[in-house]
């Protein structure tokens, strides 16, 4: 090796974040342990020798502090997702798993396209899960990133149960910066309380078991209160300029089906009047664009608070849906 390359090589040893296994002696370390104990019956010797394998990364602790990135307009957001790229892929994927998918959307009572689109959105399918160990990811958020150091403790309080029941290999998974793992994207918590086993064998794998992922995300929304068949949102028109005063950028279902109408927001719903709704103002590339979401939509954003989220996933879906409705005539 040249001595310009030795230069080189030391000076980007010297420029990269630190990465320090984590010090099982340190007193928040103690007492996190101790309250695992304590609370949970979690042997401390087992304990101790996982904790101990955690990497402290910086690189995590960048990521998660890097601020955030400019708030897209949707018809730049919707971009990102409704590409044929991914409405081709989608199709694919309900496709191939069409067995699970039925399975999954029968037992569970919850439409197959939300269940592919929220895949879609995540993950593109699977090809993107993330590259950071778990453990690693919440230790280090958990003890070295002060702003939200409680909730990542409760995500790797979590995180030792699962591996407890044997539902994940903790030196193993591998998952986002902020630990959310497998296909859906399941913080620990969802990972425990959402997760199904489906198929029966014993598991609830998030990463290669198609029926235990469909599943997972079907029984995600059974849980957050969707119905089948119900509309999640529809577009709208403003028939009195006073009734944009309405809209909101939030989607907490803050009025009913019937005041919307009665104030001049027209859409196409056969949901009765009593039936609690929200309008949402979304920038359009030729102005405001005006949609009434319903208790479905809610429930997607349950997953991601983000209505821009909510619609795409929504708008992914009907596409993906439309596409295997005609492939299939």
């Amino acid at each position: 090796m040249s001595p310009r390359s030795i230069i080189m090589l030391v000076t980007a040893l010297a420029a990269a974040p630190p990465s320090l296994a984590l010090d099982a002696n340190r007193p928040e370390l103690q007492t996190f342990m101790k309250e695992m104990n304590a609370q949970y019956g979690v042997d401390k010797t087992w304990m101790r020798d996982l904790l101990t394998q955690a990497v402290h990364q910086e690189t995590i602790v960048e990521a998660i502090s890097r601020p955030a990135e400019r708030v897209r307009p949707w018809y730049e957001y919707r971009q990102l997702f409704l590409t044929q790229e991914r409405i081709d892929a989608g199709v694919a994927y309900w496709l191939a798993h069409a067995s699970d998918l039925d399975q999954a959307a029968q037992q569970y009572g919850v439409d197959p396209q939300v269940i592919v689109a929220i895949l879609g959105v995540e993950t593109f399918y699977g090809r993107i899960t993330g590259r950071y160990r778990v453990l690693d990811s919440l230790a280090t958020l958990a003890f070295d990133y002060p702003p939200r150091s409680a909730f990542f403790r409760s995500e790797l309080e979590e995180f030792l149960l699962l591996a407890r029941e044997g539902s994940i290999d903790p030196l193993k998974a591998l998952g986002s910066y902020a630990g959310a793992m497998g296909l859906p994207q399941f913080t620990s918590s969802s990972y425990r309380r959402f997760s199904v086993d489906i198929d029966g064998d014993g598991r609830r794998d998030l990463w290669t078991d198609s029926a235990d992922v469909l599943g997972s995300i079907a029984n995600y929304f059974r849980e957050h209160g969707w119905i089948r068949g119900e509309l999640a949102i529809v577009q709208a028109r403003l028939t009195k300029p006073e009734a944009a005063a309405l809209a909101s950028d939030k989607p907490k279902l803050t009025t009913t089906i019937g005041e919307l109408r009665a104030a001049g927001v027209e859409f196409a719903s056969d949901q009765p009047d009593e039936r609690q709704a929200v309008l949402l103002a979304v920038e359009g590339r030729d102005g405001p664009e005006y949609w009434v979401g319903f208790r479905n939509f809610y429930a997607i954003t349950r997953y991601n608070r983000s209505p821009l989220y909510a619609l795409a996933v929504h708008q992914l879906g009907t596409a993906i849906a439309e596409r295997v409705a005609s492939a299939a005539k």
